[in-house]
Order: C-alpha cells, then structure tokens, then sequence
C-alpha cells in the first residue's frame, strides 16, 4: 500500500488507521495532531456530557508513575433494588479508558454497567493520554517508557486495583480485553493481587501468542521490527508519524493486503461501527512502549507466557536464572470464578492459543463463543449488548456482592 492511501481523509483510510492502533505503530513524543488537547479529562470530555456522575483519582504505582482512574457510580437509570458491587474495566494495547464509552450509550459497555448498578471503575494504565505522568520523569525521557505489559500488571494493575478496594471496601469484578486480559492473568498469579479480585471476566484473552494468525503481525514479526525499533532508539509506540507511516507501507507493501487492514491485523470483525470512526479518532490511539511490543514479539516467537527476556546476562540479574521465569496458570486459584469471551474470526487471539491456556487453569471457566466475531467486536461491535453483554452481566451479578437488593 502507497503513501498516498494514507494521507485520503476518506472513510475507509479513517477506519484503516484507527483499527492499525490495536495493535502497534509510532509517534514521536508529542501528543497526536488532532487528537483534542485540552487538560480536561475523560469524565468531563466524555461521560459527563452523557449525563452520568463522573469522578477521576490519581492513584500512583510503586514505580512511580501516575494513573488516572474514572468512577461512575451509578448509570442514569441505574435498576431498582440493586446496589452493584465495583466492576473494574481495563482496557486493551493501545487504546485508553475512553474505550469502553465510544459507542453510543446503549452500545458501550461502561454506561451499560452503570445503568445496571453497578459501581463503575476504569484504568488507564501509563503511557496513555489520561496516564502520561511519572513523579519523577517526563515522557519525553526514555526511562519513561522502559516497561512492558509485565509491569502493567504487577505496577499498574496492583496500584489500581488497591485503590479502589481501599476506596469500596469490597473485592473488585475484574473486567479486561487483549492486553487487559494478559495483564490479569499474569496479575492471578500472584496472591496479593488474586485476592482483591471476586470474579474476573476476561474478552479476547491472551497468554500464549504463537497460533496467532494476523497477517500484518506475523509481517512486523518476521522483520524483527521490535529490535530494529529498540536499536534505533525509538522507545515511544504510537502511529501517526512519518516514521509510521514509513513501517505501515513496507509491511503492507507486496507482503499483505492492507486494503482491508482490519482483516489483516485483527481477523473480520462482523459488527464494527464504521459511522464513528471520526469520533473514535478524536481519543484513540494512545501510546504504549517499544519494550512492550517486544516483550509480546518475544512471546509469540518462543510460544511461551512468561516475563520479559532481558538476555542471559541481565536474566541472570534480574530473575536470577538464564531464562525468564514463565507465569504458571495453574497457580490462579480454583476459587476465582472467571468468565471467557471470545471469537471465531479473532487472529489475535487465536482458539489454539485460547484451548491451551484453559487447560491449564484449574478451573474451567464459563465461556461465550461467537464464530462471526472478531477482535474488536467484544468492544466495538453495534450488538454487543445482546451478544456478548447480557451474558456477561448474568455472570458478574451471580458472582458478585450487592449492597442491597
């Protein structure tokens, strides 16, 4: 695919570009062109405008970093006699808290929750727009985004979810997608963190990565663009720059068919709601790190799910071992219910892939497959509320607390 395809301002490069952010591409570090950048946040530019209650926390991880979480504790029509328990969503690679409120209201799973009862959470982990602060480092500075998915999980994910016990006194339904769903696996595996959680529902999932059939992934992976990435010093993942689009056409170009390029990253999605991508573009993509696209290059190469390869040296530092310790499935407790969403049409989170990490938890959670979905269609999709939410909320509210009912 040419240059010129990139810079068309019609609606099939529009949606072209906003499906190119699940996944990865580059920006220098500055906030996006067009992208509002106003120092309002998520509640006030997005949630409150829809006429629910909106609060937003900082909360700070060991590491340093500073995270925006939004609260909505109630939905405009919240149901009668149901004081919900706190639902926590978080979100997937390259995409922010707005994620979960970009459709309309009786399409995004946010204001569905709320309307429901339930006491709604949402993270932002660092690096992106609602989470580009550190106490010590700017993010224009390279140890800023010296992490990957792993420390999301183990940094952002503890600070988070603490936070919100702290603030509810109660255990936390735990909702994520893609990236969400690896960071809570990893996080599972940990006792401190397990028992903050009451039931997890978990969309797309991911662990293990080497069935994966993306074409453009299976490209980028190929020509080892991580490390050529990491070795020209370039540590902040975005898309819009020239050097993006610069990747974007020697991937595509002779190699995939980026016409359909949502196809081609993500696998077809049924029921994507291409009349918003405009508004889609106004808050997504958000940043993630160079080291965190390696660390999931490195997983789907080596097919394991495991911590972050420094090499045999820094390993030998770090984890005191040649190799990094894999995280082991079989230690999330058999008493976290959990709850799977996933498709048949998702190359990113491929069923193969998908068998073999339920088979090794203990449990075996509830699951919800749809053959005509994709990997945006869990958050995305104009009927996910009939498909996929529905059964979702039957799940969390047989599992959680209520207050009162």
């Amino acid at each position: 695919m040419k240059r010129a395809a990139w810079t068309s301002c019609s609606s099939a490069s529009l949606i072209s570009i906003f499906l190119f952010v699940n996944f990865f591409c580059l920006i220098e570090p500055s906030f996006v062109s067009g992208v509002p950048q106003s120092n309002e946040g998520l509640c006030s530019l997005i949630v409150r405008p829809m006429g629910y209650p909106c609060t937003e926390y900082i909360v700070q991880t060991e590491d340093g970093y500073l995270l925006t979480l939004q609260r909505i504790s109630n939905g405009r029509s919240a149901l009668r006699g149901y004081n919900g328990p706190p639902v926590f969503l978080q979100h997937g690679l390259f995409q922010g808290g707005d994620t979960w409120f970009l459709n309309s209201v009786d399409e995004s799973l946010g204001f569905i929750l709320a309307d429901h009862g339930f006491d709604v959470w949402v993270g932002n982990v660092r690096g992106t727009r609602w989470s580009s602060k550190h106490i010590t480092l700017s993010e224009h500075e390279r140890a800023f985004w010296d992490w990957s998915w792993q420390d999301l999980a183990q940094y952002d994910l503890a600070a988070m979810l603490s936070y919100v016990q702290t603030e509810t006194n109660s255990k936390v339904l735990y909702i994520g997608h893609s990236q969400g769903t690896i960071m809570a696996l990893a996080a599972f595996t940990m006792p401190d963190m397990v028992k903050m959680v009451e039931a997890s529902a978990l969309l797309c999932p991911i662990s293990y990565l080497d069935h994966i059939s993306s074409n453009f992934v299976l490209r980028a992976v190929s020509m080892h663009l991580d490390q050529m990435l990491l070795s020209l010093g370039i540590h902040q993942l975005n898309f819009r720059s020239k050097i993006g689009v610069e990747i974007m056409d020697s991937l595509c170009d002779g190699h995939v068919d980026c016409g359909n390029l949502l196809g081609a990253i993500t696998g077809d999605n049924c029921c994507f709601n291409a009349s918003r991508v405009e508004y889609y573009l106004e808050y997504e993509p958000h940043s993630s790190s160079t080291k965190n696209l390696h660390h999931l290059f490195q997983m789907i190469r080596k097919g394991t799910f495991a911590k972050y390869d420094f090499g045999w040296w820094e390993n030998l530092k770090h984890y005191h071992s040649l190799h990094p310790p894999a995280f082991n499935l079989g230690d999330i407790p058999e008493s976290l219910p959990l709850w799977i969403g996933y498709g048949g049409n998702d190359a990113l989170a491929d069923l193969t892939d998908l068998k073999r990490t339920i088979k090794e938890l203990k449990s075996k959670p509830e699951q919800l497959y749809i053959e005509s979905y994709g990997h945006i269609d869990f958050v995305f999709s104009v009927k996910a509320k009939d498909d996929v939410y529905a059964d979702l909320i039957r799940f969390l509210r047989s599992r959680g607390r209520s207050t009162s009912y």
